[in-house]
């Protein structure tokens, strides 16, 4: 396969792009390495993947040193000209849309950045898809959009126009303008409704990040809805994993070749067990400032997987007891130097 996969600076993206480049695929991927959380942890995922880091330049490709057939391009998916020259030079076969702008309480700070990247961006990329007659696009949506809904576990059946966030509003938004697209021009569309994705090269934005940083550098963490809150988390590898065997999977059209998919560990987690697994890892008790709930945010995750399971045998393996250890590993054998080492630059 030929594939374009967006956001690959990101999290998700970056240990995708190691994983399809290991298979045998070609991947080019994009990324505006944009300032929403450090530069320094982006461009330290694309040196791990054999990217020349001083040699990125706007819409140059950069072949990796380490990855076989994989190459990296600086660009924003709001660059729409840039955008179609990159289809039409390359001819994918497929498309994995992974770049947004991420962040629930960040929306609230600055919604303009979501409209222009959520919405214009993900536009941009639907036109060129369609235009240049792709496979299979698959993208992420988000496990926000269900916002407060009260049904657990949340199910893609399930009534999802209540979201508490503007963030999860344009992720909502992306999924009706995928089924119009795939019902219009028979476009095979995939969406991905991800869970609390954690794991090695995490975002630092996220609370598994967040409180192990805090709990090593003998910090408050900070607790919100005082602890009363339970999450779907779900380990990167789960992740890869699932995504990979949708790829070559794409929806019969049936009108629209169009299926949405819930993609999570499938069991939810009381916060203040996972802050406990945390603190048993990295040999260290948190001490926790107790919050009210925040703004935007929802007290419960818990995704139903049974479509996914049964279309593509997806089984999440990696519990949160197997899981954190593996995060907080990689936290204390390689962040916290390279963070040190970023810092002294």
């Amino acid at each position: 396969m030929k594939i374009l996969l967006t956001g690959t600076a990101g999290f998700i993206g970056f240990h995708l792009a190691e994983k399809l480049s290991a298979l045998g695929h070609v991947v080019t991927g994009i990324d505006n390495i944009n300032t929403y959380y450090d530069i320094a942890l982006k461009e330290g995922r694309l040196k791990h993947s054999g990217i020349d880091v001083p040699s990125i330049k706007e819409g140059i490709k950069l072949p990796s040193e380490k990855l076989e057939n994989y190459s990296f391009i600086k660009m924003d998916i709001t660059d729409r000209a840039g955008l179609f020259n990159l289809f039409e030079n390359e001819r994918f076969d497929y498309a994995v849309h992974l770049a947004a702008q991420a962040g629930v309480r960040y929306s609230m700070e600055n919604p303009y950045a979501y409209v222009e990247s959520n919405i214009a961006g993900f536009l941009n990329i639907l036109e060129a898809c369609r235009h240049h007659h792709i496979k299979h696009l698959v993208f992420a949506s988000s496990s926000s959009v269900y916002g407060l809904n009260e049904k657990v576990p949340f199910s893609v059946s399930d009534t999802a126009d209540c979201p508490a966030s503007l963030y999860a509003a344009t992720k909502k938004s992306n999924e009706l303008m995928a089924h119009s697209y795939s019902y219009l021009y028979q476009l095979p569309v995939t969406g991905l409704r991800f869970f609390t994705v954690y794991g090695p090269w995490g975002r630092p934005d996220m609370a598994p990040f967040l409180f192990t940083k805090a709990i090593l550098e003998d910090k408050p963490i900070r607790v919100f809805n005082r602890g009363n809150m339970k999450r779907d988390f779900t380990y990167i590898d789960d992740i890869i994993e699932g995504i990979i065997r949708i790829l070559d999977r794409a929806p019969a059209l049936s009108p629209a070749a169009y299926k949405i998919y819930n993609i999570g560990y499938g069991k939810p987690v009381d916060l203040m067990s996972f802050i406990e697994t945390i603190e048993k890892s990295a040999g260290k008790k948190a001490r926790k400032e107790l919050l009210p709930m925040q703004m935007g945010d929802v007290p419960f995750t818990w995704a139903d997987t049974g479509e996914l399971e049964t279309d593509t045998g997806y089984r999440p393996r990696i519990s949160v007891e197997e899981g954190v250890p593996k995060f907080v590993g990689w936290y204390k054998e390689h962040y916290q130097i390279f963070s040190m080492d970023t810092h002294r630059c």
